[in-house]
């Protein structure tokens, strides 16, 4: 059973979606289509859940099961829909690689997969991801393109998708911008409610704990059109404690991304004057 949480995120993702592929020259479903099947698909359901319980219970992190997993996805359509309208484009249109729609398919096959690897644990989990995510992207992309005609193009979706997951911790270089956008999507994800489980489950002062109440402290986060570059990321929060989750996760990433060039970060706490970063 899906959480209500879950069907949340899956119907923004599905409403993002279906407004970006009509604003695409293409007009491809492709991207609604695979989104759809990895949202219905119980194995991928499965493997969520139990990256959730390894992170949460064994571990003591924070969420990275489906709730967050949806949420990397919706933010990082959401930004790739702002650079859309911005005319800006992808690293597969820009290489006559493949389509925007192409690129869309991969970043939902990247973001949708990206912490499969926590089912086993955190070091290297972005490497476990990799071989775990691979056979569901090959089913998925020959449930919808199968002809030979498509070989091309699944080999495309295929690496910039394994390239985004592989990269989505930023402790190894990427170069796509699809990469990026997940890198950057990944480090949005990061309001108190991804930190509250852990919070009740465990009290116990420990190494680490800065890092749990720095997210506890993040309220929203914003992802609209900026006014100096397209994105703007605007983070609002409840106690300075959230500066560190801004400093020593967020902007790490941005500034790991390839898609930097494209992004404001600001910050502050709710009512007061805001800090941008970028």
């Amino acid at each position: 059973m899906k959480s209500p949480k879950e069907l949340s995120i899956d119907k923004k993702i599905t409403n993002e979606l279906e407004e970006l592929i009509q604003l695409s020259p293409e007009k491809d479903d492709l991207p609604l289509k695979v989104a759809r099947s990895l949202m219905e698909n119980e194995e991928i359901e499965a493997v969520q859940n139990y990256a959730n319980d390894v992170s949460i219970m064994r571990l003591g992190f924070n969420d990275h099961g489906p709730v967050h997993m949806r949420t990397v996805t919706y933010n990082a359509i959401r930004m790739l829909s702002i650079l859309y309208k911005a005319n800006i484009p992808t690293s597969l249109q820009k290489e006559n690689a493949g389509s925007f729609c192409d690129s869309v398919t991969a970043v939902i096959l990247a973001s949708f997969l990206h912490d499969f690897g926590m089912s086993i644990g955190r070091q290297d989990h972005e490497l476990y991801s990799v071989f775990l995510a691979l056979p569901i992207i090959e089913k998925e992309l020959n449930k919808f393109l199968p002809e030979e005609e498509n070989l091309t193009r699944r080999v495309a979706i295929r690496s910039v998708a394994m390239e985004g997951i592989v990269g989505h911790m930023g402790t190894r270089k990427i170069h796509s911008l699809e990469a990026g956008l997940i890198l950057i999507a990944d480090g949005c994800d990061m309001t108190k409610g991804r930190a509250r489980i852990p919070m009740v489950l465990d009290n116990a002062p420990k190494v680490g704990d800065i890092h749990k109440y720095s997210a506890n402290s993040i309220e929203s986060v914003q992802i609209i059109p900026g006014t100096e570059k397209p994105i703007r990321i605007q983070v609002n929060m409840s106690a300075q404690v959230g500066f560190f989750q801004i400093e020593e996760v967020l902007l790490l990433k941005i500034n790991a991304s390839p898609a930097k060039k494209y992004i404001e970060l600001l910050a502050g706490i709710e009512g007061n004057k805001l800090k941008q970063y970028l």
